[in-house]
């Protein structure tokens, strides 16, 4: 079983949602599918960019798959995604290429069925058993990475899912809750929506 690669990236590929890389170690080049935005941040083109990747590798009988990380966690959390029920390794790379690696532990300690949701080929029961599976085996201290910080509850979820579905950027979002959201208040969620599109209207202006 590969476990890990140590290379020179090569080439790069693109084929429906699936990203991939070329990476060549002794003379061998290994075809291995990525996360989305770890393929939007290689220098592809540059020659001979070394590269290490953490592995999971699939064997099967009509395919031997590889799938890359760039850190040890983020390829213990694919793993831990594959043992869910209904949950192969399209679906878990499609998690993780949609979702951060923090933003991806947050929501499943969070139970935020509709962050999961947005990955394509989750849906609410499959969210919902990754949820029910996983929620307690994460480390707490890695689940500092949700999108509102600590102080998030419902309506900032409810909140943060409008404006995602209204086209906002991750980032966007984040900031418009840092600048909207107020602990000691009690609004629902059409105000802080109301306060966060105004903050966003403010800095778009």
């Amino acid at each position: 079983m590969i476990g890990r690669l140590q290379g020179r990236l090569e080439d790069h590929w693109q084929e429906g949602g699936r990203c991939g890389l070329l990476i060549v170690c002794g003379g061998v080049g290994y075809e291995v599918q990525v996360p989305r935005g770890l393929h939007e941040r290689l220098p592809i083109g540059a020659p001979a960019t070394a590269l290490t990747l953490h592995v999971h590798h699939v064997i099967r009988e009509d395919a031997s798959l590889l799938f890359g990380f760039e850190r040890k966690d983020e390829r213990d959390l694919f793993r831990m995604l594959l043992g869910v029920s209904g949950v192969g390794p399209q679906v878990a790379m499609a998690l993780a290429s949609t979702l951060e690696h923090e933003q991806l532990i947050a929501a499943i300690t969070a139970g935020d069925l509709g962050r999961l949701g947005q990955a394509p080929g989750v849906g609410r029961r499959t969210a919902e058993r990754i949820v029910v599976d996983l929620r307690d085996k994460l480390p707490q201290a890695q689940a500092s990475g949700d999108l509102a910080g600590p102080s998030e509850g419902p309506v900032e979820r409810e909140v943060e899912r409008t404006l995602a579905a209204l086209g906002y950027s991750d980032d966007e979002i984040r900031r418009a809750l840092g600048h909207s959201h107020n602990p000691e208040d009690s609004d629902g969620v059409e105000a802080l929506l109301r306060r966060c599109l105004g903050w966003l209207a403010r800095e778009g202006a």
